[in-house]
Protein backbone atom coordinates (compact mmCIF):
# COMPACT_ATOMS: atom_id res chain seq x y z
CA UNK A 1 0.00 0.00 0.00
CA UNK A 2 1.68 3.37 -0.99
CA UNK A 3 1.44 6.32 1.72
CA UNK A 4 0.30 9.37 0.43
CA UNK A 5 2.57 12.96 0.95
CA UNK A 6 0.71 15.50 2.46
CA UNK A 7 1.79 19.16 2.20
CA UNK A 8 3.92 19.19 5.26
CA UNK A 9 6.39 16.72 4.20
CA UNK A 10 6.15 18.15 0.48
CA UNK A 11 7.03 21.74 2.37
CA UNK A 12 9.68 20.06 4.16
CA UNK A 13 11.26 18.16 1.06
CA UNK A 14 11.51 21.50 -0.64
CA UNK A 15 13.66 22.84 2.07
CA UNK A 16 15.91 20.48 1.88
CA UNK A 17 16.50 20.06 -2.17
CA UNK A 18 16.70 24.41 -1.91
CA UNK A 19 20.02 24.30 0.51
CA UNK A 20 21.28 21.65 -1.54
CA UNK A 21 22.37 24.22 -4.10
CA UNK A 22 24.77 26.17 -1.51
CA UNK A 23 28.34 26.21 -1.14
CA UNK A 24 29.05 25.30 2.14
CA UNK A 25 32.36 26.57 2.26
CA UNK A 26 30.73 30.26 1.37
CA UNK A 27 28.32 29.73 3.43
CA UNK A 28 30.55 29.55 6.85
CA UNK A 29 32.94 32.13 5.31
CA UNK A 30 29.78 34.60 5.22
CA UNK A 31 28.08 33.66 8.49
CA UNK A 32 29.82 35.17 10.43
CA UNK A 33 29.85 38.17 9.36
CA UNK A 34 26.39 39.16 7.39
CA UNK A 35 22.97 38.95 8.76
CA UNK A 36 20.37 36.21 8.34
CA UNK A 37 18.65 37.86 5.69
CA UNK A 38 21.50 38.65 3.68
CA UNK A 39 22.59 35.32 4.03
CA UNK A 40 19.09 34.40 2.72
CA UNK A 41 19.24 37.13 -0.32
CA UNK A 42 22.59 36.05 -1.47
CA UNK A 43 22.00 32.03 -1.38
CA UNK A 44 18.51 32.39 -2.63
CA UNK A 45 17.24 30.30 0.23
CA UNK A 46 13.55 31.32 2.57
CA UNK A 47 15.17 32.73 5.58
CA UNK A 48 13.44 29.88 7.65
CA UNK A 49 16.35 27.97 6.08
CA UNK A 50 19.01 30.09 6.41
CA UNK A 51 18.06 29.79 10.38
CA UNK A 52 17.48 26.07 10.22
CA UNK A 53 21.32 25.81 9.14
CA UNK A 54 22.77 28.12 11.55
CA UNK A 55 20.99 26.08 14.42
CA UNK A 56 22.87 23.14 13.44
CA UNK A 57 25.98 24.42 12.63
CA UNK A 58 25.96 25.51 16.24
CA UNK A 59 25.32 21.80 17.45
Amino acid sequence: MMMRHGEKSEHVNSHINQLMGIDFHDFIQKEASSSTMELAEEFGVPLRSVISLRKKMKR
